[in-house]
């Protein structure tokens, strides 16, 4: 892969040699500028910035060209980097209230496991994967620890869509407070200020949540809830709904942001604050956009500036002077004709 250094090198060496062609072109041409221009030699005066303005162009072109081929939008399986410098930490709540029938924004009701999927999808769908890896813990009784630095969003998805994960602890309340203590205990041995702790509940406890101080390796915190927070739904013998009370206070307690996210996805900007979010994706995006921009813009130039030349790049009063002689022999031949 070229890189850009290479690229605006490259770019440069086209320009010079355009000018270089347009410069021995120019002077062949004054050769036989009074037969090209008129008596003058000169063309008309915004037709004297063509040569610069078409080499400039050539080199525009050639650099969106290059631009686009190394911004594939097309996604690469690109091999991630041995050492990441992000980390994506989510805390999920399986207990059996996560089973329950409504969440999403559609009349026909998520589970709330599944939908709490589909919102960490939106979240998944902008990290950058060679430098960012993705740890899971899952809560009920007890909290255990279902990936560590995976690098496979795929796996991670299959994790989310709804599975019973409950069936795998012993039924008892819900410890949300296991699930912080073992995301920090993980957490400790990573970089300062590389994490994105993501905390997904409906806030169903039974037992107070006094979460010990973050480790300096989290930068930022997301509690979202998912349930319906108005309507109470039966799981085992007692009511269920989410508790924005709850949540909201945990948030506060972790000095992060609560997301009531039981039929909308996290908002954008939200999203694009986030720490494992890398900077060059949406750098990325933005250098395709200049290079498609580059190239339309300097092959329109290229195209039309020879037909403009064409028509419009010799002064009016001696293309008029040429069309009057073949007017006038059009004439004769009409009348020899008739």
């Amino acid at each position: 892969m070229v890189s850009s250094a290479m690229i605006n090198i490259i770019a440069a060496a086209v320009l010079l040699l355009a000018l270089f062609a347009e410069h021995l072109h120019a002077r062949r041409v004054q050769v036989v500028a009074r037969l090209a221009f008129g008596p003058s030699g000169r063309p008309v005066w915004w037709a004297r910035a063509a040569p610069t303005a078409r080499a400039i162009a050539l080199a525009l072109a050639v650099w969106g060209a290059l631009i686009l081929w190394q911004h594939d939008p097309i996604e690469a399986n690109e091999m991630p980097d041995a050492r990441a410098s992000r980390q994506l930490l989510v805390v999920l709540d399986v207990s059996p209230s996560m089973n329950l029938l409504d969440a999403g924004p559609s009349a026909e009701k998520n589970s709330r496991g599944a939908w709490a999927g589909q919102l960490l999808q939106g979240i998944l769908d902008r990290i950058d994967m060679k430098d960012t890896r993705i740890s899971m813990i899952a809560f009920y009784t007890k909290a255990v620890a279902l990936l560590q630095d995976s690098s496979d969003k795929n796996l991670v998805s299959g994790l989310m869509d709804g599975l019973p994960l409950y069936t795998a602890f012993k039924a008892g309340e819900t410890d949300l407070q296991a699930g912080l203590d073992e995301a920090f205990t993980m957490a400790r041995g990573w970089a300062r200020a590389s994490t994105t702790l993501v905390v997904i509940s409906d806030g169903d406890l039974t037992k107070p949540v006094v979460p010990t101080a973050r480790p300096a390796s989290i930068a930022d915190v997301i509690v979202i809830g998912v349930g319906d927070p108005s309507r109470a739904t039966s799981v085992g013998g007692h009511s269920s709904r989410q508790d924005e009370w709850v949540l909201k206070s945990l948030a506060g307690k972790l000095d992060g942001y609560y997301h009531q996210g039981n039929t909308k996805h996290l908002p954008s900007e939200v999203v694009n604050r986030l720490t494992m979010i890398a900077p060059r994706v949406g750098d990325a995006i933005s250098m395709r956009e200049a290079g498609l921009l580059a190239l339309g813009v300097g092959g329109a130039m290229l195209g039309l500036l020879g037909l403009a030349l064409m028509r419009f790049g010799v002064r009016r009063e001696y293309r008029a002077a040429l069309a009057g002689p073949r007017v006038a022999r059009n004439v004769s031949a009409a009348g020899v004709n008739s």
